[in-house]
């Protein structure tokens, strides 16, 4: 049975808010394990659906906006 070498993020991706993008909002980090990483942003994807959802059909634009960031 061949074992799988895990995979690591590299950390080179970094989001950005506010004027000139100077201040990080986040940043994936190197050296976590590629599953961890992807279940995390699927699980982040899914809140973001859910205040989008919210947002729309309870008219309120604060959850819009919180779904944005």
């Amino acid at each position: 049975m061949a074992t799988e070498e895990t995979k690591f993020t590299v950390g080179k991706t970094t989001f950005y808010q506010g004027d000139n993008q100077t201040h990080p909002l986040f940043r994936i980090e190197p050296g976590i394990p590629c599953q961890s990483a992807r279940e995390q942003a699927s699980e982040l994807m899914g809140y973001v659906r859910d205040l989008t959802i919210d947002g729309l059909m309870e008219d309120k634009p604060q959850l819009l906006w919180a779904s944005h960031y």
